[in-house]
């Protein structure tokens, strides 16, 4: 199936750390994030990309046009200018570039490339910026018996910030970490039939008029995944994310 990606806004709360990087292309060890994303969807077989660029989509371009697979594969050096890769990144992989506007929401960056998935009875979408365990194969398997029209990974939410229940007063019941909360939280990871584009209209927002027309229809699944999910929202994400890489603990690499 084809995967989009987007990968178009600016990551204003992230560019706290001072950089004017897009988020997808901020690196976790020596690759983008972005790169995380789409080498775990290749893991699964997945290895046709539409990236729906915006912000700063000229360092989408330059990144995968001048691709080093010598960062992460082994290889050997003759005459100080011949390389023999042992193995290979992006080789068989398609990436399609779009330019889907600065100030698209992501409604709108689908609507875009609806001509680059017209022939897909089902198609994978996702943000570009949140890594998971998720057994893809699993949820897919489980959307393609289902009649439904779109479906996304739910999960606990990451946050460290505590729930407060009352007990019908002021006076406090109960407080306990959001995590362990009986809340689930859309983590993305979506899967959708051609009827998307029915409930889209012009101008929306994906997740708010949309997904409410097929909830109201019962074609809005959700696959509710108890293991790792992070995603990238903030600078301090950004370091627990690169800490997990460089102490080997990284479980979004499936592909290992």
């Amino acid at each position: 199936m084809k995967v989009v990606l987007f990968c178009g806004g600016k990551g204003v709360r992230l560019r706290q750390s001072g950089s004017d990087v897009p988020k997808p292309m901020v690196q976790i060890g020596s690759r983008p994030i972005i790169w995380h994303v789409m080498k775990y969807y290749a893991h699964f077989g997945h290895k046709d990309f539409i990236l729906c660029l915006g912000y700063k989509a000229s360092a989408f371009k330059k990144y995968f046009l001048h691709y080093d697979e010598t960062i992460t594969n082994n290889f050997a050096l003759s005459g100080g200018k011949s390389v023999e890769l042992f193995s290979h990144d992006i080789k068989d992989w398609r990436i399609t570039f779009v330019d889907t506007g600065v100030n698209s929401n992501l409604g709108q960056r689908l609507r875009a490339v609806r001509e680059h998935v017209k022939d897909e009875e089902m198609f994978l979408a996702n943000y570009s910026d949140g890594v998971t365990d998720l057994n893809l194969n699993t949820m897919v398997d489980q959307f393609r018996r289902s009649t439904g029209t779109g479906a996304f990974m739910c999960a606990r939410p990451q946050q460290s910030f505590h729930t407060v229940r009352f007990d019908g007063t002021d006076r406090v019941a109960a407080i306990e970490p959001f995590a362990d909360s009986e809340m689930w939280i859309n983590a993305g990871y979506f899967i959708f039939r051609q009827g998307i584009f029915e409930v889209l209209h012009e101008g929306e927002e994906l997740v708010h008029e949309p997904f409410s027309r097929l909830i109201k229809a019962g074609k809005l699944m959700a696959h509710r995944h108890q293991g790792f999910w992070a995603p990238m929202d903030t600078f301090k994400d950004r370091l627990a994310l690169e800490a997990m890489h460089s102490e080997g603990r990284a479980k979004w690499e499936v592909w290992k």
